[in-house]
């Protein structure tokens, strides 16, 4: 019932805002009128002074009051109309606000809204957030104002904060994690990439103090190598970034989806690329398309590649390598029910109870996806 009172107090005023323009349009128009008259009424005294005073002829009185005469009967004529005229001039856009334009916004929303839903204030939202993104935020911040020191909660918020480009909040966020939970590639990483971001792309020292501090914990983490390489890329060291770039390129896979953006700065530094001759990987032809192409085409190109090898793993199933490499390059590629249907097929050619198979799964829970149903 608050409700409907609200709309009813809104559409009034709405009403009253839209209706106001046009009485004091009337009103102005009729003292404007009011005005005239009076001054043509003063000139017709003024003229029998100057008549009386002998400052005019009779004949040039005569002619100038019935020339003030005309003025003063037209200006009354007109004064006259609008107070009789002004409702009905104005009557069509009154009755369109005051009656057609409520009644079309009153079938709108009955048609589109939901009238029948019981209203839910934002506590109640918090409770049950669902899919919204902004709602689970908002909850996350209201937990953590009231627990300051849940460093995973901090941990959660970051990457969110950080997708959603609130790189401020992303970088107290990672600051605070790293603060409560101690330093990790993970957090390192997104912390380094939250200061590239806010510097515009540019690999900052703060941000590569980050980056080599992760490779203290993971040697061999292919996102820190990538930025440091590009560090030194932008600081003008060409050869230190191809050697850098060399580096990653023959330690990762061959269907690697980061491989043709690092092959791409391989030749931006000098450097020739050579495609590695495994099944899936990319081809010279893929190398050199790869250097032209923009982010969205490339990712495009590098799923392709990962779907040539999901083919010719379907064709011949027997291929232990080729399956762990589907299998991490769908969840690399953020595709998990993919990974995930790659792996239940990696197993039917390499069971669990074998050492491949142990190998598949252990490389699954690495990666995060689920292994429920597939142990057996």
């Amino acid at each position: 019932m608050l409700f409907w009172i609200l709309v009813a107090v809104l559409t009034a005023a709405v009403a009253v805002i839209l209706l106001y323009p046009l009485l004091r349009g009337a009103k102005a128009a009729q003292n404007s009128r009011a005005g005239e008259a009076a001054v043509y009424r003063d000139q017709l005294r003024e003229l029998d002074r100057d008549l009386a005073g002998g400052l005019i002829t009779p004949e040039e009185a005569d002619y100038a009051r019935a020339e003030i005469g005309r003025r003063l009967i037209a200006v009354s004529a007109g004064e006259a109309e609008m107070t009789q005229k002004p409702a009905r001039h104005h009557r069509l856009a009154e009755v369109f606000v005051l009656l057609i334009l409520p009644t079309l916004g009153l079938c709108l929303y009955l048609t589109t809204g939901r009238p029948d839903l019981p209203s839910q204030p934002l506590e109640a939202r918090l409770e049950n957030p669902g899919d919204d993104v902004a709602v689970l935020i908002a909850k996350a911040e209201r937990h953590l104002a009231q627990n300051p020191d849940d460093g995973k909660g901090w941990d959660v918020l970051a990457p969110i904060y950080f997708r959603t480009m609130r790189v401020a909040d992303a970088e107290v966020a990672y600051r605070n994690a790293i603060r409560l939970l101690g330093p990790s590639p993970i957090r390192l990483d997104g912390l380094a990439e939250t200061l590239m971001a806010v510097s515009d792309g540019v690999v900052t020292e703060e941000a590569r103090q980050a980056l080599e501090q992760s490779l203290t914990l993971e040697p061999d983490n292919p996102r820190a190598r990538f930025y440091i390489a590009l560090s030194m890329e932008q600081a003008g060291r060409a050869d230190e970034a191809r050697r850098a770039f060399e580096a990653l390129a023959q330690q990762s896979p061959a269907d690697a989806p980061w491989l043709p953006l690092v092959n791409e700065h391989i030749a931006k530094n000098g450097g020739a690329v050579a495609p590695p001759a495994t099944p899936g990987g990319p081809t010279s032809e893929d190398v050199a398309a790869a250097e032209n192409m923009n982010a969205g085409d490339r990712q495009q190109m590098i799923r392709g590649m990962v779907e040539r090898l999901d083919a010719k793993l379907s064709e011949d199933p027997n291929n232990f390598e080729g399956w762990m490499r589907l299998v991490r390059s769908y969840a690399v590629l953020n595709d998990k029910n993919r990974a995930a249907d790659a792996l239940k097929r990696g197993l039917a050619a390499f069971p669990p109870s074998g050492e491949q198979g142990r190998q598949l799964l252990a490389l699954a829970r690495e990666l995060g996806i689920a292994t429920e149903g597939m142990t057996q």
